[in-house]
Order: C-alpha cells, then sequence, then structure tokens
C-alpha cells in the first residue's frame, strides 16, 4: 500500500511494487553481428547444439587407441603385445579400422579409428622391435580416455538461452558450431542529464550557491556498466518548458532518458511537470518507499522509459545500483539477473532504526575483527557522497525489519 508523507510530499509505492513495475520494461529490437564483435552483447534467440558435440569419439590422451577387450587383462606379469597398425593422422581420418590384436597411435583430439573403443596411455606403453610393436603391461578399463559422441552434447540440446550476455566460452561454443553470426539485442541507446540552476559542469569554478554536476559523470559511467550506449545531455536549468524540449528530443533519439535532480517536490522540482505530457503510459510511480532515494520518478513514454533521479549523488548511486541497471538490463534483453551477484555474510555493529515498510540501504565498511567478519555502517546521510567512496558495500534493511541489532548477521551486497 502507498504511504504518503503529508500533503505537499510525494506518495510512496513500496520497494518490490516499484521493482515490479520495472521489470516489464520491454527490450529493444535486435541486429545481426559477427561473432567476433559479441562479446557482451544479449543473445536475442535460444541458441541448441545442431549437431553432437563431440561428433566422432575423440581421444583424450596420447596414446595408442586399441580394442578394449585386448588390454583388459594386461598386467606386468602378463602384459599384452599388440601389433602397430599406423598413426592417426591429425585433422583427418585413419584409413582403416583396428582390428584384435592391433593399435594405432593416437594424439589428444584425435578420432578413434573404426574398431577401436580405448586408449592407452603413451605412459603405459612400451615399445617394441622399433614401433612395430607395444606391450602393455597394466589393465585398461574398456571405454577409458576417450570421449564418446555427444558425450558434451545431444543434438538438440539447449545451450544458450536468450537473454544471456555474451560470454568469451559460449563465444567458443557458437565458434565450435560453425555460427559466424548471431543475433542479439541492440545496445540501448540512453541519454543522461541533469537539472537545476545550482549546477554548473565539473571543469568550470562554481559561483558562490553552485555545486559541480557529479551525477551525469556518475550515472553515465553506470549506464555504460549496464550495457548502454550513454550520451551525456548537459545541464538544463529550472525552467519546466525548456526541460519538456530537452527530454522530448532525447526521447526521439534514443531508447531511454535518465534525468538526475527535480524528482523531489520543491518549488523547483520540475521533473513531475516535465513528463506530465509525455505519451501514454506517462509516470508510473513518483515516490519509493526507500532511504535514500524516496523521490525517485519513474515513467514510459510508449515503451521507452523516463527515470529522474534524485539530486544527490549517493542517493542516485543506490537508486541505479538497487532500481535502475536492472531495468535497464532488461531494457536491454537481458532479464531476471542478480543484481547483487556478490555477498558476503557479516555481522553489523551498531543498532540501526528504521521503519516497517521502508527498505533501507547501509553504506557499510568490512573489517577482520574478534575473529569474525563485521559489517561497520558509516556516518552520514544522501547528502554525504564519501560514504559510498569509503563503503565496501550496502546492507539492505527489508520493509518488515523495524530495526537491526549490534550482531544481527546481515549480507553485505558488495560493489
Amino acid at each position: 500500500m502507498a504511504r504518503s508523507e503529508g500533503s505537499t510530499s510525494l506518495t510512496l509505492i513500496p520497494a518490490d511494487e516499484a521493482r515490479r513495475i520495472l521489470a516489464d520494461t520491454p527490450p529493444v529490437g535486435r541486429e545481426r553481428v559477427a561473432i567476433g564483435a559479441a562479446l557482451g552483447r544479449v543473445l536475442a534467440e535460444p541458441f541448441a547444439a545442431p549437431a553432437d558435440l563431440p561428433g566422432e569419439r575423440r581421444a583424450v590422451m596420447d596414446g595408442y587407441a586399441v580394442r578394449g577387450a585386448d588390454v583388459r587383462g594386461a598386467s606386468e606379469l602378463w602384459p599384452v603385445v599388440l601389433s602397430v597398425a599406423g598413426t592417426v593422422p591429425m585433422g583427418d581420418v585413419f584409413p582403416r579400422g583396428v582390428g584384435t590384436g592391433e593399435a594405432a597411435a593416437i594424439a589428444t583430439g584425435g578420432w578413434l579409428p573404426a574398431g577401436a573403443d580405448t586408449v592407452v596411455m603413451i605412459e603405459h606403453i612400451v615399445s617394441l622391435d622399433g614401433g612395430a610393436r607395444v606391450e602393455i603391461s597394466r589393465a585398461v578399463v574398456p571405454g577409458a580416455n576417450i570421449v564418446e559422441r555427444g558425450e558434451d552434447l545431444a543434438r538438440g540440446a539447449a545451450v544458450l538461452p536468450a537473454g544471456r550476455r555474451l560470454r568469451p566460452q559460449d563465444l567458443a561454443m557458437l565458434a565450435t558450431f560453425g555460427v559466424t553470426v548471431v543475433d542479439v539485442r541492440r545496445r540501448p541507446r540512453v541519454a543522461v542529464l541533469s537539472t537545476g540552476n545550482e549546477l554548473c559542469d565539473p571543469a568550470e569554478t562554481p559561483r558562490p550557491g553552485q555545486v559541480r554536476d557529479a551525477n551525469q559523470t556518475a550515472l553515465g559511467a553506470q549506464v555504460s556498466a549496464a550495457g548502454c550506449d550513454v550520451t551525456y545531455g548537459g545541464i538544463v536549468p529550472d525552467d519546466a518548458s525548456a526541460l519538456r524540449r530537452t527530454i522530448a528530443r532525447a526521447l526521439d533519439e534514443h531508447d531511454g532518458v535518465i534525468l538526475s535532480g527535480g524528482s523531489s517536490i520543491g518549488t523547483k522540482d520540475l521533473s513531475a511537470d516535465a513528463l506530465a505530457d509525455l505519451d501514454a503510459p506517462g509516470i508510473l510511480f513518483h515516490g519509493i518507499d526507500i532511504r535514500p532515494g524516496k523521490p525517485t520518478l519513474f515513467a514510459r513514454a510508449g515503451s521507452k522509459p523516463v527515470v529522474g533521479m534524485p539530486g544527490f549523488p549517493t542517493s542516485s548511486l543506490i537508486v541505479f545500483d538497487a532500481f535502475i541497471r536492472p531495468m535497464l538490463w532488461r531494457l536491454g534483453g537481458e532479464g531476471g539477473r542478480d543484481p547483487w551477484p556478490s555477498r558476503r555474510p557479516a555481522r553489523i555493529s551498531r543498532e540501526h532504526r528504521s521503519v516497517v515498510g521502508r527498505e533501507d540501504y547501509l553504506r557499510v565498511r568490512l573489517v577482520e575483527r574478534d575473529g569474525g567478519l563485521w559489517a561497520d555502517p558509516l556516518p552520514g546521510g544522501s547528502a554525504t557522497l564519501s560514504n559510498v567512496v569509503f563503503a565496501d558495500g550496502l546492507v539492505r534493511v527489508d520493509t518488515a525489519a523495524p530495526a537491526l541489532a549490534a550482531g544481527d548477521p546481515v549480507d553485505v551486497l558488495l560493489y
């Protein structure tokens, strides 16, 4: 249930409801790229094995390909002597089969000759008669040191799901099956801009009452790390018409827009007014029951997301990691991914009091102390940037928890 904080304040929706709304973001279109350019791209279609892998039996050791029945009883007292029928050529097939009492030299990766079903390691072979025969004095289990046809993957096996961000090993699998071009999602094009008369470019010296714009730099880096192409839209003054025109232009040329500042309820916070004229569905929420970052605004112009971020850099950084990054993954066709894949269990070093229904994010530093790992909350609120710089991660205080007591176990969401 939404929580209101006074007649002039935001109407806060629960954090889980905000996540659900953000998760409905539809993906951008697709394109075909060469496999050499596909690293880090999001697969648009599932990939199934078009053939067995491997396509034939192969040796996984250097040695001799034999019939397993011939060497099953080999021992030092009763060694087995086999005639050498030749050598399996690498990159080609043996021109004849291996018969009873015969062996063929084979290298790792070579295709087993017809009739052979086992490889005896080279270390267990003694060459006789100038290589015309070999002696085996150790029992070898039939089927040893080979990989069967289809043992890695059977034809039709599901390999890579749609929505997978391709890694080097994924590209190796595609290349193994002869795939040279891949259907992937386009990289979303996202415009990032800041609002506020109090802001100046980081290269400028602030006038009295001004601060340098840090959010645009941080958000651009976060958006890029989420797999999107970034356009920096600059600083828009506190003018509703100018902001409306800037957003409209950005939406014409991009798949989404993220603006920082102007999302709260002050007289100069104009984001909600500027977004009120968007194409349907328009503003989907304005306010999340979280700390920091409660004035976060989310809208959609048709299928294109528009986000109004808090003005303080600390709030913006945390809201992006907790809510906006997963939304951008979905925009890029990658869904269901854990936004916090790296976590460490620890104990909170001091009490924290919260409000039931609100989701809190504590900036913490990890410290080894008294034989355990402790999460020390860092001082300062959302207006303090140093506490995210010095933090090792965040502790998320669940909406149902009114407090954490000193010593309570917590999961630290690592940066």
